[in-house]
């Protein structure tokens, strides 16, 4: 794998990863988005409502609940594909995962705003880990601070992304929208979250300029980046 390293920033890049492991990613994404029960939640963000600008799907063991917005997501169980997946990460880092949130971006107008994956119920020692499935997009990043320059990643199909820790407590990430995009990504992120500590996200996200709150991010909501990849 790559290795992408800045101050307080551990990235780890695997390109093709899943078709390395003998796995066919269009038949994968396709039996994902007709397995699984997707949402477009509403959040509320200065007083209105919104969908999210995306279609999103939590996948997790009994007891990982997760919630934002007062919204408690509903819990979708593992399929053989996931578990599948889960495995295959399992032993390659050693982690077991015990959630994952998927996200589907129909075209390029699907969007998430700036953030870092720093709910208080997330395991913070625990690596958050992205597989993509589809058409490439940019993941870009930033620092919460200092002079360090964002960038982005490209991330294809296939794709694999560790995010180490303490990457998300120094650094945010978005997937801005890109008006040339006309096709389908599904982005799968693996976590691992303390069930007795889930609790509502109320974390401040430090953004440029101002803070950006967890569902702000999720609506798209977000200062807009001031670099573009």
């Amino acid at each position: 794998m790559i290795s992408i390293e800045r101050p307080g920033l551990q990235l780890r890049h695997g390109p093709g990863w899943l078709q390395q492991q003998g796995l066919n990613t269009q038949q994968l994404r396709r039996a994902l988005i007709d397995s699984l029960s997707w949402q477009q939640p509403l959040v509320t963000v200065y007083g209105k409502q919104h969908r999210t600008p995306r279609l999103t799907c939590w996948v997790a063991d009994p007891g990982c609940t997760y919630r934002y917005s007062g919204l408690v997501q509903s819990i979708h169980p593992w399929t053989a594909e996931l578990n599948d997946l889960r495995d295959r990460l399992q032993q390659l880092l050693g982690v077991r995962f015990n959630s994952l949130l998927l996200n589907r971006y129909r075209n390029g107008a699907d969007r998430m705003g700036w953030h870092a994956d720093d709910e208080p119920e997330l395991d913070d020692q625990a690596p958050i880990v992205s597989l993509s499935l589809g058409v490439a997009r940019d993941l870009r990043f930033r620092p919460r601070s200092g002079s360090e320059a964002a960038f982005a990643v490209n991330l294809a199909d296939g794709d694999l992304l560790v995010m180490d820790p303490p990457s998300q407590r120094h650094w945010q990430h978005a997937l801005p929208p890109r008006a040339r995009v006309v096709a389908e990504r599904l982005n799968l992120t693996f976590r691992v979250i303390q069930p007795t500590t889930a609790m509502q996200s109320i974390s401040t996200r430090a953004s440029l300029g101002r803070a950006a709150t967890s569902t702000q991010a999720r609506a798209g909501d977000t200062p807009a980046p001031n670099t573009s990849a």
